[in-house]
């Protein structure tokens, strides 16, 4: 996973480069229109200058001449010729031209700035062909750029070096408020405190998760003081009158339709009281109140789990196949993992047929427990409270939201599938 504060960089960084990327042609076409422009006006002086010291020498047609024709020898990119003017002739052009220099020894093709323009030289019209190499702007622009790019390092490293330094600092609040709530345990219920910051937004946090826990706290004992109180005072009464129905059983002289209906209120009590059991289960689960873990041999407490059951696969003439490896260990609570091994062996009782065929594998990744069946459960009720996932089921309907919920506490996952008539619940570790 990757810090805040990098992935703001890295989004920074990429938009800084693209912006130097895109500035390169832009560098180009500026030191291009600044290089032509400023040739422009260095062709411009030496026109005007020409035609100014040509004027001011006193020389006759025959030396004008010869100056001419000197000028145009001894001094290269410039051309001077005597025309009649017309219509037809601009008065000025500027242009580009591309040809071999002729005064270097390289064979490459240079570009030239021009300045065409007609001048008078003692009444007579001259055409003045200035021409002026122009630098490469491509070295120029990739030279700024490179440098550009040195710069751009430099400051993405010093970036990189603040970036560091200052996480330390700025987000020293926000860790020592994550390493207070990692540490807040709240089945213990102690009070936790936020180190004062002068950074407003942590303070914020601070306050809101102040108000947070204290509301949390508060809800959670009122849910574990109704857990505690329904466990009192429910399963009391339901003993009681269990305990007058068996006491009636046992000496009064009842008609048979009478034993029936004591018979049939004295099962849907311990199915009630089965019921409340589940439900208190649940609740703890939910609220954290098994927090205790130790290392179970998982093994060992399969095998004993199975013994615990043998009566009920022998009532049901069920056969058991086990491949369970040895020494499998596992770190968690051993009162819920027994009730998640029991709950999954008696659903594989409770969901099979006569003389059918329980199978249970453990190795190191997983316990499989499967078992023979007609049609598949249905599989979008089946960790739901109170969803039977088949009509025969005889039980409360709360068995398998507590295996996912044990699950969940011990961070497994549980996975159901119906394959070849058969059942099978894979939880792995």
């Amino acid at each position: 996973m990757n810090k805040l504060l990098n992935k703001s960089l890295k989004s920074f960084t990429i938009y800084a480069l693209l912006v130097l990327a895109s500035s390169v042609p832009a560098y180009y076409y500026l030191v291009d229109s600044i290089w032509l422009r400023e040739l422009d006006e260095h062709n411009e002086i030496i026109a005007n200058r020409t035609e100014k010291e040509l004027n001011n020498l006193k020389l006759n047609e025959t030396e004008l001449n010869r100056s001419v024709t000197l000028w145009n020898k001894i001094k290269p990119g410039t051309n001077l010729e005597k025309i009649i003017l017309n219509n037809n002739n601009k008065t000025d052009s500027i242009y580009t031209i591309l040809r071999k220099n002729i005064y270097v020894e390289h064979n490459e093709i240079d570009r030239f700035r021009g300045l065409s323009r007609v001048i008078k030289i003692k009444g007579e019209n001259y055409l003045l062909t200035v021409e002026t190499n122009v630098e490469e702007t491509e070295e120029t622009a990739i030279a700024i750029a490179i440098l550009t790019f040195l710069f751009f390092l430099i400051l993405v490293v010093g970036f990189l070096i603040l970036n560091k330094r200052l996480s330390i600092k700025l987000w020293q609040p926000f860790r020592n408020t994550l390493s207070e709530l990692k540490t807040f345990n709240l089945n213990a219920q102690s009070k936790i405190s936020f180190e004062k910051s002068n950074i407003l937004e942590f303070e914020e946090l601070n306050v809101a998760l102040n108000k947070l826990i204290e509301h949390t706290v508060s809800v959670y004992k009122s849910q574990k003081e109704f857990t505690e109180n329904a466990s009192h005072e429910l399963q009391t009464p339901l003993a009681i009158i269990k305990n007058k129905l068996d006491i009636l059983l046992q000496k009064e002289a009842l008609t048979d339709r009478q034993y029936q209906i004591i018979e049939d209120i004295n099962k849907a009590l311990t199915r009630v009281s089965r019921i409340n059991k589940n439900l208190l289960l649940l609740a703890k689960i939910e609220n954290h109140q098994f927090d205790e873990s130790e290392t179970i041999n998982l093994s060992e407490l399969t095998e004993e789990c199975l013994k615990q059951l043998q009566e009920h696969f022998s009532n049901k003439e069920l056969s058991v196949n086990t491949s369970i490896e040895k020494d499998c260990v596992v770190t968690g609570n051993r009162v819920l993992i027994e009730v998640l091994i029991n709950n999954l062996l008696l659903n594989s009782i409770r969901h099979n047929s006569q003389k059918g065929i329980v199978e249970v594998k453990l190795n190191q990744s997983g316990l499989f427990i499967s078992n023979s069946g007609i049609k598949t459960l249905e599989k979008e009720h089946l960790f739901k409270r109170f969803k039977k996932s088949s009509e025969e089921s005889s039980g409360s309907g709360l068995g398998l939201a507590i295996v996912e919920q044990i699950c969940k506490r011990h961070q497994w996952t549980i996975g159901y599938e119906f394959q070849q008539e058969k059942h099978t619940f894979k939880i792995s570790f």
